[in-house]
C-alpha cells in the first residue's frame, strides 16, 4: 500500500536549447504563433513538429509522474467530489424548487417589465413624433405665412419667409415628402415673384412715362417762377443802383431767400422701382435687374426723342422737351436714391443721346420755319427746359449753343418781318401831323419814346411834329428789342447789350433806313410829305437814345454805360445822312414847285413903258407859297431844318430870277422891266427878314439872314441899275459888290440889256440927243466884258 508506483522517466539528454526555449514558452502561455509562422516561412516546419512531439511526451511524462505521486489525493478527491456531488444534488433540487416558485414570481414582474419597455418605447417614439410634428408645423407655418404674403403682393417679407426656411428649417425637415416638396416649391415661388414684381416695374415703367409730362411741366413752371423773381429782383437792383448813382436816395438792401424742396414740389412715385430692385437684390440677380431697367428706359428715352410727323413742332414742342425733361429728372432721383441702380456714367451716355438727337432735331426746325416769333417761343422753352436741367446738374452747353447757331437765322426772320411792317407802315401813313386829343395818347405816342420836347404837359388836341409813322416805328423797333433781347437773353452770352445793338443797328440802316430813301426817292411825295418825312427822321433820330437805353435797360446794363459818346449807335450818323436826303428831296420839290411860279417871268413885259411899285403878278404866287411852306416847316422842322428851307427856296429863287435873265425867250429888256424885278426882290427880301425875324431863326442862326440868300439877284439888279455899271471890272468894287455874279452871265445879260426906245419914231426923235453916262458906263462895261471872255 506504502510502495509507490515507479514513475516512467523519459531521458532528457537529448534536449536541445531550442527545446527548452519551446518548453519555456509554453510554460509561461505566451503565443506560439510568431515561432510557427517563422518555421513555416523558413521552409523548416519538421523540426518544429518534432521538438512539439518531444515537448508533449515530456509532459505526458510529467503527468504521470504527477498522478503516481498524489495517487492517494485524487482518491479522496474522487470521494470528496462524490459527496460533493450528493450535496450538488440536493442543492440543485433546492435551487430548482426555488427557482420555480422565482419563475413563479418572476413572471409577472417580467411582463410588467416588458410592458414599461414597451411604454418607454411609445413615449420615445411619441416624444420623436411631437418633436418632428413642431418642426413640420413651423415649417408649414412659414410656408403658410409665405403664401399669404405672396397673395398679399407682400414679396419681400415673402422672400425673407423663403429664406428663413432654407436656412433654418429645410435641412431639419423629418419627412422627406416634405422636405422634396418644399425644395421644389422655393425655385418656383421665386421665380413667381420674379414675376410679379417684374409685372409691377414694367406697370411702373408705363406710368412713369405718362407722368413724365406733367413732372417736366411742374419743373419748367418753377424754373418759370425763378426766372421771374430773379428778372424782377435785378429790375428792383437796377432801379436802386439808377437812384443812388442819380443821389436821388439811399436804399437798404434785402436778400429774399426761398427754401423749396424739390422733391416735395416734384411728387412721382418710384417705390415700385425700390421694391423691384430691392426684390431683384434679394433674389441675387440684381445686375439683370439693372440691365433692364437701363435697357427699358433707353428704349422709352429713344421713343420720347421721336416727334409727331402729323403735328406741326411749334404745337408739340413743349409737350415734347416737357416729356424729356420729366424723364432726366426722373432718372436724377432714381441715381440719387435708389441704392447704385443707375451708374452715374449711364445716365450721362443718355444725356448725350438726348442732346445730340435734341440739338439735330432743333436746328433742323429752325432751318425750315419761317416766323420769327415762332423760334422765339420754342427757343424760350428751350432756355426754360436748359435751366430745369440745369438745376438738377445736367450739362445744358449743346443746346444753348444750338440756339447761338440759329441766332442768324432768327433774325434775317425777324429782321425781314420788321421791313415788312415798316413798310407797310410808311406805305399806309399820309406824312400829316399827328393829332393826339388826349393825355393817354400823348403817353402812348409821345411820353413812352421819349419824343417830348417839354417835361410840360401840352394842352389838347396837339400836334405833334411827327405823323404816325414814327411811333408806330417806334413800336416796331421796340418789339424788334425786345424780340432780340429774349432770343439772346439765358444763353451761352453773358454780356448781350453789344449784340443787340449790332442788330438793332442793322435794323435801322438796312431796314428801316433803306424804307424811307425807298419813299423819299419814290417821287410820288409832295412837298409837305417830305417836309414831314423828314421831320419824321430828325425825331427818329433822336430817338435812337431812347432804343439805346432801352435795349439797356432790358439788357440789365447800368442806364449811365450808355450815356457815354462812344456808346451811341451808328445808324444815328446814317439816319443824319438819310435826313440831309430827305432834306435835299424836299429842297427839290419845292425848287420844281417854285419853277411852277417862276415860269411865269416868260409872261413879264420886258421892255415895258410902265413902272409899277407892287411889281410883277408872279410874285405874289411865289410870297404866297413861300409863307405856306415856312409856316408848315416851323410846326413841323426844327428851326435848323427850317432854316435850311427857306435858304434852299430863296437861293433858288434868286438864280431863278438870274436865270430869267438870261432865258432865250428875253431877247432884251429894258431899265423898266428891272425897276419892276426889283420891286419884287424887295417885297421877297422883306418877306425873307419878316420871317427869319418871327420864326426865331434870328436868336439862333449863325449864319446869316434868309436877305443873304439872294444875293446873287440883288447884285444883279444893283448893278443894272447902277449909274456906273463899268465899276464891275474894278476888282476891288466887284469883290465888295458883285462877288456872286458870273462873268459870262453878266456879260450875256448886259447884251440883252438895251435902255433907249427900238421904234422908228423913237429913233429920230433921240437922234440927236446925246447918250447919257449910264448908258455910257453900260456900254464900256459890255465891250470889257468881250474883251475879257
Amino acid at each position: 500500500m506504502n510502495s509507490k508506483p515507479k514513475r516512467r522517466t523519459v531521458t532528457e539528454n537529448g534536449d536541445t536549447g531550442e527545446d527548452l526555449v519551446l518548453a519555456t514558452l509554453i510554460g509561461n502561455g505566451e503565443d506560439l504563433g510568431p515561432i510557427v509562422r517563422h518555421a513555416f516561412e523558413m521552409g523548416r516546419p519538421e523540426p518544429l513538429l518534432f521538438q512539439l512531439r518531444n515537448l508533449v511526451k515530456k509532459k505526458e511524462v510529467e503527468i504521470e509522474d504527477l498522478c503516481r505521486v498524489h495517487y492517494e489525493e485524487f482518491i479522496l478527491a474522487v470521494d470528496e467530489l462524490r459527496g460533493v456531488l450528493v450535496d450538488a444534488e440536493e442543492l440543485k433540487s433546492e435551487l430548482s424548487s426555488e427557482n420555480f416558485e422565482l419563475q413563479e414570481v418572476g413572471s409577472s414582474l417580467l411582463m410588467k417589465l416588458e410592458e414599461l419597455l414597451e411604454s418607454c418605447s411609445i413615449k420615445k417614439n411619441v416624444t420623436e413624433a411631437i418633436k418632428m410634428s413642431k418642426i413640420c408645423v413651423q415649417v408649414l407655418d412659414l410656408c403658410e405665412r409665405c403664401n399669404n404674403h405672396i397673395s398679399e403682393g407682400q414679396f419681400y417679407p415673402a422672400l425673407k419667409t423663403v429664406d428663413l426656411i432654407e436656412k433654418n428649417f429645410l435641412k431639419n425637415v423629418p419627412l422627406k415628402a416634405l422636405r422634396l416638396m418644399i425644395e421644389t416649391r422655393i425655385p418656383v415661388i421665386k421665380s413667381h415673384i420674379e414675376k410679379k414684381v417684374c409685372s409691377q416695374f414694367n406697370e411702373w415703367l408705363v406710368q412713369v412715362r405718362s407722368s413724365a409730362k406733367d413732372i417736366g411741366q411742374t419743373a419748367v413752371a418753377r424754373a418759370v417762377s425763378s426766372r421771374q423773381r430773379d428778372e424782377d429782383m435785378l429790375a428792383r437792383q437796377r432801379e436802386a443802383e439808377d437812384q443812388s448813382h442819380s443821389g436821388l436816395e439811399d436804399f437798404a438792401y434785402t436778400l429774399d431767400v426761398e427754401e423749396i424742396d424739390e422733391d416735395s414740389i416734384l411728387k412721382f412715385d418710384l417705390t415700385p422701382l425700390y421694391r423691384a430692385y430691392h426684390i431683384h437684390t434679394c433674389l441675387g440677380i440684381q445686375e439683370q435687374f439693372r440691365e433692364y431697367y437701363y435697357k427699358n428706359r433707353l428704349l422709352q428715352l429713344n421713343s420720347d426723342l421721336q416727334i409727331s410727323p402729323t403735328l406741326p413742332f411749334l404745337e408739340s414742342h413743349q409737350t415734347f422737351l416737357a416729356q424729356i425733361a420729366g424723364y432726366f429728372i426722373v432718372e436724377d432721383r432714381v441715381l440719387r436714391t435708389a441704392g447704385g441702380l443707375l451708374l452715374p456714367n449711364q445716365v450721362e451716355t443718355m444725356w448725350e443721346t438726348a442732346v445730340s438727337k435734341m440739338t439735330a432735331m432743333i436746328g433742323d426746325q429752325f432751318s425750315h420755319m419761317h416766323s420769327a416769333t415762332n423760334i422765339l417761343i420754342i427757343k424760350d422753352y428751350v432756355t426754360l427746359l436748359g435751366a430745369t436741367l440745369r438745376h438738377y446738374g445736367y450739362e445744358v452747353s449743346p443746346l444753348l449753343e444750338v440756339l447761338d447757331n440759329g441766332r442768324e437765322r432768327f433774325h434775317t426772320l425777324l429782321l425781314d418781318e420788321c421791313r415788312q411792317q415798316i413798310v407797310d407802315v410808311l406805305a399806309n401813313d399820309t406824312y400829316e401831323q399827328m393829332v393826339l386829343k388826349k393825355e393817354s395818347d400823348y403817353t402812348t405816342n409821345v411820353l413812352s419814346f421819349h419824343l417830348q420836347t417839354s417835361d410840360i404837359m401840352p394842352a389838347f388836341p396837339y400836334f405833334a411834329p411827327f405823323s404816325s409813322m414814327v411811333p408806330d416805328v417806334c413800336r416796331i423797333i421796340r418789339s424788334f428789342i425786345k424780340d432780340c433781347v429774349s432770343y439772346l437773353s439765358h444763353g451761352i452770352h453773358m454780356n448781350i447789350n453789344d449784340i443787340v445793338k449790332k442788330y438793332l443797328d442793322k435794323l435801322l440802316i438796312e431796314v428801316f433806313n433803306e424804307a424811307i430813301l425807298k419813299t423819299i426817292n419814290s417821287g410820288t411825295t409832295g412837298v409837305s410829305q417830305a417836309m414831314q418825312i423828314a421831320a419824321n427822321i430828325a425825331v427818329l433820330e433822336k430817338a435812337c437814345d431812347y432804343f439805346l437805353r432801352h435795349t439797356a435797360h432790358l439788357c440789365g446794363i447800368p442806364s449811365r454805360s450808355v450815356e457815354r459818346p462812344q456808346a451811341s449807335l451808328m445808324a444815328k450818323i446814317v439816319l443824319k445822312t438819310s435826313r440831309d436826303a430827305a432834306y435835299l428831296a424836299l429842297l427839290s420839290l419845292v425848287d420844281t414847285k417854285l419853277d411852277e411860279f417862276m415860269k411865269l417871268t416868260e409872261n413879264i413885259n420886258w421892255t415895258t413903258e410902265e413902272v409899277s411899285e407892287n411889281g410883277n403878278e408872279y410874285m405874289n404866287e411865289v410870297i404866297n407859297y413861300l409863307d405856306t411852306l415856312m409856316s408848315t416847316a416851323q410846326q413841323i422842322l426844327p428851326l435848323d431844318a427850317m432854316y435850311k428851307v427857306g435858304n434852299g427856296a430863296l437861293e433858288h429863287i434868286s438864280s431863278s430870277v438870274v436865270s430869267a435873265f438870261l432865258n432865250d425867250s428875253v431877247k432884251r429888256f429894258n431899265a423898266n422891266a428891272v425897276m419892276m424885278i426889283n420891286y419884287d426882290l424887295k417885297r421877297l427880301e422883306s418877306f425873307a427878314d419878316e420871317k427869319y425875324h418871327t420864326t426865331g431863326l434870328s436868336e439862333i442862326s449863325k449864319e446869316g439872314s434868309f436877305r443873304g440868300c439872294l444875293i446873287e439877284a440883288r447884285q444883279l439888279i444893283n448893278l443894272l441899275l447902277s449909274s456906273q455899271p463899268e465899276n464891275f471890272m474894278n476888282p476891288v468894287i466887284r469883290e465888295r459888290n458883285y462877288n456872286t455874279l458870273d462873268y459870262k452871265k453878266v456879260a450875256s445879260i448886259c447884251e440883252k440889256f438895251k435902255d433907249y426906245p427900238d421904234g422908228l419914231f423913237g429913233s429920230l426923235s433921240s437922234r440927236n440927243t446925246k447918250p447919257s453916262a449910264r448908258k455910257k458906263s453900260m456900254d464900256v462895261l459890255k465891250r470889257r466884258l468881250k474883251d475879257f471872255n
